[in-house]
């Protein structure tokens, strides 16, 4: 999924892009992992680079499939609650499969945004009421985040990878 980034043009085009750069950053922090490694425990909360990238995949279906969709959850193509679950992975989850997961997730998320209008809103009982922009900088701000929190785990399994 590399992206060029853009620096300019439409604000749709550059709120899209930038995701997609963020969903991709967040993949690299895994990418190439042993599968212990990739499930390697390194901070006291459920915080690994595979479950990293779970809890993302989750993400994309709450936001886009549940929310804006309005999916049930028997409907979504994985886990949608939003409850530490999300970071959950069963021992027969490889790392490929994880990033097939997320990046399935993403692409769905993108066919679901295309639907709906920078400012068409929805109410969400726990943020009130949001825009699609709102959920795409909610989106980016979010792959950002862990991304950073992959890349220090990525540092410290590549300084130590035993």
């Amino acid at each position: 999924m590399r992206t060029h980034r853009i620096t300019n043009g439409p604000e749709r085009d550059i709120l899209e892009n930038m995701l997609d750069h963020n969903r991709q950053a967040l993949i690299d922090t895994a990418q190439g992992l042993s599968e212990p490694n990739a499930r390697r425990r390194l901070v006291p909360s459920l915080t690994t680079p595979i479950t990293l990238l779970k809890h993302a995949a989750a993400a994309e279906r709450i936001w886009f499939q549940r929310f804006w969709a309005d999916l049930t959850p028997a409907d979504c193509d994985g886990y949608s609650d939003r409850d530490e679950q999300t970071f959950t992975v069963g021992p027969e989850e490889s790392l490929p499969d994880v990033i097939a997961e997320f990046e399935r997730a993403g692409r769905r998320s993108r066919e679901i945004a295309a639907r709906f209008t920078l400012d068409d809103t929805k109410h969400n009982p726990r943020e009130g009421t949001v825009s699609m922009r709102w959920t795409l900088l909610a989106m980016i701000e979010e792959f950002a985040r862990h991304a950073g929190h992959g890349d220090i785990l990525r540092e410290q399994i590549d300084q130590d990878p035993t």
